[in-house]
């Protein structure tokens, strides 16, 4: 079993290629990891810039999320100028959620829920919303 971080986050990206590719969206992988975004979907005339999230931890009934980057030993969170999409992904429940950078609202860090009802965590609406994609 992988625990790596580094190499469950690339194991995330690959799932995310595989799963947008297979829902008929054209993906682009930037090239190297400097970039906000990890991936370009194009998605009729707009080109969206996505980043990719994983959790495989289940603590206290939920998986925590990183929606943050590091700049100079500060964490900062990711803005509408970086990123389109945050998509997170929770591996042992193989769940996506589809969440457009504006839900966020500036926060560094969330919980996702994909094992509760439909009431669970702000961010049940996104789940498996690949249609606001397209």
């Amino acid at each position: 079993m992988i625990t790596d971080p580094k190499k469950l986050g690339e194991l995330a990206e690959l799932a995310f290629l595989y799963k947008a590719v297979s829902l008929g969206f054209p993906v682009s992988k930037t090239y190297g990891d400097s970039d906000r975004f990890d991936f370009i979907v194009h998605s009729g005339p707009r080109f969206l810039k996505v980043q990719v999230k994983s959790s495989s931890q289940f603590v206290h009934g939920s998986y925590p999320i990183n929606a943050k980057r590091r700049v100079k030993d500060q964490l900062i969170p990711y803005t509408p100028a970086e990123i389109d999409f945050l998509a997170a992904y929770i591996a042992p429940e193989d769940a996506w959620f589809i969440i457009p950078i504006q839900a966020l609202k500036s926060r560094t860090s969330f919980r996702l829920y994909p094992q509760q009802s439909a009431q669970q965590g702000p961010f049940e609406q996104f789940r498996e919303a690949w249609y606001l994609m397209g």
